[in-house]
């Protein structure tokens, strides 16, 4: 079964945020390496579109989650989490993020991308030209770089897909080089264009 069929059944065919039914499609939760039903969920067009950028946000839209901030399945309570973050300057859903409850990995990937931080907050990453980098971005090694604890070096132009970002430390990232993941200072990366 492949995961489109699997995320159409867990949501009876309709966007697991606002229950729309046309233009449905699998959305991959950031900022995740392994997809999956435990890490995407079915939305429509309009949420990812109102996800994947902040400045379409509608709030008024967003008063769907009164209803599927209770689902049982942890992308969708990550996302209501990072929505009502979002939103909050509208005031009602700060009512609605005061009810919801994250166990301690769902709040960890929730807060992941740093959605629920105030922008003076943020810890911003950059690669080695400035380029702004984000969870799930693909960086290029722009040098050789041993890994701590083990033989292998990653070699000068090895691409790292889908990274993840160090909260609190804005020279770290995560990426897999081959089956293992290593963290990577931002100033050995290159963000990669969105064709490579």
């Amino acid at each position: 079964m492949s995961l489109l069929q699997e995320l159409q059944d867990r949501s009876g065919n309709q966007c697991e945020l606002c229950g729309a039914k046309n233009e449905l499609s699998v959305y991959e939760v950031p900022p995740i390496s392994t997809g999956g039903v435990d890490g995407s969920l079915l939305a429509c067009a309009t949420c990812i579109e109102q996800i994947e950028d902040a400045d379409k946000t509608e709030a008024n839209h967003w008063r769907c989650l009164n209803d599927s901030m209770w689902s049982e399945f942890s992308p969708v309570k990550v996302v209501a989490w990072r929505m009502l973050h979002r939103v909050k300057k509208d005031g009602w859903s700060q009512d609605l993020l005061d009810m919801l409850y994250l166990e301690g990995e769902e709040l960890r990937f929730a807060e992941a991308t740093g959605e629920h931080l105030d922008e003076s907050e943020k810890v911003i990453h950059r690669d080695v030209n400035g380029a702004i980098l984000q969870a799930g971005d693909n960086v290029v090694l722009i040098k050789d770089l041993k890994v701590k604890g083990s033989s292998m070096i990653a070699k000068q132009g090895t691409a790292v897909r889908r990274i993840s970002l160090d909260p609190e430390n804005a020279k770290y990232i995560e990426g897999k080089v081959g089956s293992q993941t290593i963290v990577i200072v931002t100033d050995y990366v290159k963000k990669m264009a969105e064709k490579e």
